[in-house]
């Protein structure tokens, strides 16, 4: 991987130190270059010619996000963002009284409401797994959880709220042996390693564009295992997701794009394509060894540094870090980092609900990418013992 002509290519490091790739990631001018190139396509042509010129490209951004999650092109779905993808695909389980929803302590905050709301309108059960001694979901609890009311078990891969990673095969293992869907948020995770379907027994899986993927705002993806189709009845129907009979019906369209609605932003779906491609051209195990090399020297300078805590959890743990400095509010040193040149931000506990059981939140959020340097970890690190000095 070569860092350097990596960082030529991204506009952004030329005067920002990026730590908030778990928010937004800096985008590459591939990925630039085809927006702005099929914009300008809209502006000469007009919208709808400009997206049937551009067919080809927008059926390589289905089949690179299939590469990248191990499926195939008509397993994806795509979305205006993460939120709807994994709504379009939670909402989709029936669920009736007495049903059961099992998720984690690390769960994220939307997925909970949605959770919440469906438990209250069918009368299903929400049923929150405790950690392991490790903080991680505690696969012997799940497994003692399951039955045969358990309809979905909904987990997300890395929350947004620290650096864990979830033992997902496990989960997906557990989900497969009671015949429960397993619904995998991996809106952290996708792009920062690998994320492979099979090997971790998910049936659905969600994902966003502008995080560690390096893609555009504004884009999201679900994947659904095709042969978990028959299981779920799509929330909306419209004319992209399903065909009208002539009378009083209709059937959906064959694979996953029976979730989808028929306007889209093709100059998003552009970008995420070329950014996809570039993920894959990269290698994705390349990808998250050196992300989860840079998040351990960062996580482990901070570690060292007096009055500085870090408070990630789990057995395995990414790129994220989240940290706190003793007598100094998270927003504070958040501001005190920008000013200085480096993007971060601040966990929220409203936004992983269970995890706020811990009491630690709000806390410093630094998340770096491939692209940063470990000249740049470390003055990150500097710079938080200066505020906490």
């Amino acid at each position: 991987m070569d860092i350097d002509a990596l960082r030529a290519q991204t506009p952004g490091c030329a005067h920002r130190l990026h730590l908030n790739n778990a928010g937004a990631a800096l985008l590459a001018q591939p990925t630039l270059d085809a927006m702005t190139g099929h914009l300008r396509l809209e502006a000469e042509m007009g919208g709808y010619e400009a997206a049937d010129a551009a067919q080809d490209a927008v059926a390589s951004t289905y089949a690179g996000l299939a590469d990248l999650v191990g499926g195939t092109a008509d397993e994806i779905a795509l979305f205006d963002n993460a939120t709807h993808a994994w709504s379009a695909a939670f909402y989709s389980i029936p669920l009736a009284r007495g049903d059961r929803i099992l998720t984690g302590c690390a769960e994220y905050g939307s997925n909970v409401l949605a959770y919440l709301q469906v438990a209250q309108r069918t009368g299903a059960e929400l049923v929150v797994v405790p950690n392991d001694r490790f903080g991680q979901l505690d696969t012997t609890a799940l497994a003692e959880l399951v039955d045969d009311r358990t309809k979905v078990i909904g987990v997300s891969h890395v929350p947004t709220s620290g650096g864990l990673v979830n033992p997902a095969a496990e989960i997906g293992r557990i989900a497969r042996d009671a015949g429960a869907l397993f619904l995998l948020d991996a809106t952290q995770s996708v792009g920062q390693f690998p994320v492979d379907a099979d090997s971790l027994g998910a049936d659905l899986i969600t994902g966003t564009g502008r995080k560690f993927l390096r893609g555009p705002r504004g884009t999201g993806f679900l994947w659904v295992r095709s042969a978990a189709l028959d299981r779920l009845d799509p929330y909306v129907a419209e004319i992209r997701s399903a065909t009208w009979d002539g009378r009083d019906g209709f059937t959906w369209v064959d694979g996953a794009r029976r979730f989808e609605s028929w306007e889209n932003s093709y100059v998003n779906i552009l970008g995420l394509g070329a950014a996809v491609t570039q993920a894959l051209d990269l290698g994705l195990d390349a990808i998250g060894e050196r992300t989860s090399l840079l998040g351990a020297r960062l996580r482990d300078g901070l570690e060292r540094l007096p009055r500085v805590s870090t408070h990630d959890l789990g057995q395995r743990r990414c790129a994220i870090v989240t940290a706190s400095v003793e007598g100094v509010p998270a927003a504070d040193v958040a501001a005190q980092l920008a000013r200085s040149g480096v993007n971060v931000t601040t966990t929220v506990p409203a936004h992983t609900q269970f995890d706020a059981r811990r009491a630690v939140h709000p806390l410093v959020r630094l998340s770096p990418h491939y692209y940063n340097t470990e000249a740049e970890v470390d003055r990150a690190i500097s710079l938080v013992g200066v505020i906490a000095a």
